[in-house]
């Protein structure tokens, strides 16, 4: 049980850090929320109130301080044909159960479960993440649908990023991208694709509602699929998350916590309006490497997007997707483990072909859980077979034994079995 002095800890040990990566974060999260709203076939509020909720629920219940978690790909193409064939109220419905699901799953304890995720597969899974995200930049870098002056912004935001540091690093190098961008495209009236471009931003608040849908087991029967399959993959890709941003800050966080929180933060957030959502790999890395380490950064990062989308919209929509391309190439590259490739000449050849099927897996069906499943079948498999090699069983009759009432089994000569 978290004692109330660590869990302060937590809010206010980081103010600063936390408070300017969460800004960092909540400008990244808002093309990236409509984007997903488009892949669910539904209007871009619901994603945005989305990450909103989410971020803001999971800085209190959730169990990895300085995770981000909003609305996800991953979540966004399991709910394609439900909405298609259902509607958005369905959606909520389903995303209200599916939080449900996961609330259960931590209080079993299956948080667990990434015990027997190998290090192969955990590498496997990064690089995977790395390849998807650089190749979500790609259409706004296809010369044919952006102008040429796209890529001189792109390449000027990259040098930002990486050599600002080198004079200063009070302030995060992606949030001196995005403004010095930004200034730029209205300075000079660049004809660039901005975020406005995107989809339209609400102005209004969210608000409390319940699905209007049929409570019977019929509607039960449709939404459960989908809020199983929705949980089971936002915990995957959460504890996955949650694994890689323990080793970046080298401290332990709670699974079980992490399951819980997510639930509730899903369920909630189902009564806003809002579509399931999950931990954010890509967002998790730009907050710990802006210097968010604490809960405040993904509360100021939910709050600060939400407050941007409603009140500051005519702001927002004005900067440049070049900037924000930028940001998502440098966490790319931040998230590719470059020492795995170095390490498939040294490695065994079984952790290098879990790795490798892992990569293959995931980017050529756009599935995490898919993905992770074979490299942990795979992992199984060659473990037995390494198993076998070390092991032996054999039998041997024993002729010799001593006869009498006690050793009645000497008697019949039973066959025993010797491992050598």
């Amino acid at each position: 049980m978290m004692n109330f002095s660590y869990y302060r800890q937590q809010w206010f040990g980081n103010i600063r850090g936390d408070v300017l990566s969460g800004i960092v974060v909540a400008l990244a999260l808002i093309p990236e929320a409509i984007a997903f709203s488009i892949i669910a076939g539904v209007d871009p509020k619901v994603g945005l109130y989305a990450s909103f909720s989410i971020a803001v629920i999971i800085a209190f219940v959730g169990g990895r301080p300085g995770m981000i978690s909003a609305a996800t790909a991953a979540t966004a193409v399991l709910m394609v044909t439900l909405v298609k064939e259902h509607g958005l109220q369905y959606l909520l419905a389903a995303t209200v159960l599916a939080g449900l699901l996961q609330i259960g799953a931590g209080f079993l304890k299956l948080g667990y479960v990434m015990r027997f995720v190998s290090k192969s597969v955990m590498t496997g899974f990064v690089n995977a993440l790395a390849i998807l995200i650089f190749m979500a930049q790609l259409p706004e870098l296809d010369p044919t649908k952006v102008p040429p002056l796209t890529f001189a912004l792109v390449a000027l935001g990259l040098a930002i990023i990486y050599l600002f540091p080198r004079v200063t690093k009070a302030v995060p190098s992606p949030l001196v991208t995005i403004i010095v961008l930004t200034v730029l495209a209205v300075v000079l009236g660049l004809d660039v694709r901005t975020v406005g471009d995107m989809g339209e931003l609400p102005d209004t608040l969210p608000v409390f509602l319940i699905p209007d849908i049929p409570l019977n087991f019929e509607t039960l029967q449709i939404i459960f699929p989908y809020s199983l399959a929705v949980a089971v993959v936002g915990l995957l890709e959460s504890l996955m998350t949650q694994q890689i941003v323990d080793d970046l800050t080298d401290t332990t966080s709670d699974r079980n916590q992490e399951c819980i929180g997510q639930g509730i933060a899903n369920t909630a957030t189902g009564f806003i309006g809002g579509m399931a959502g999950c931990a954010m790999i890509g967002q998790s890395i730009i907050n710990v490497k802006s210097g968010g380490r604490g809960r405040l950064s993904a509360f100021i990062a939910g709050a600060v997007l939400l407050v941007m989308v409603v009140i500051l919209d005519e702001v927002v929509s004005i900067i440049p997707m070049a900037a924000l391309v930028a940001i998502m190439i440098m966490v790319s590259i931040g998230t590719f483990s470059w020492s795995s490739l170095k390490n498939l000449r040294d490695h065994p050849k079984s952790s290098s072909i879990v790795m490798l099927a892992t990569v293959f897996f995931v980017i050529y069906t756009h599935n995490l859980a898919i993905g992770v499943m074979v490299g942990v079948l795979l992992s199984g498999i060659f473990f037995a077979w390494k198993i076998a090699q070390l092991f032996r069983v054999r039998t041997e009759i024993n002729e010799e034994a001593a006869t009498g009432p006690i050793m009645w089994k000497a008697n019949c000569s039973l066959p025993q079995a010797r491992i050598s």
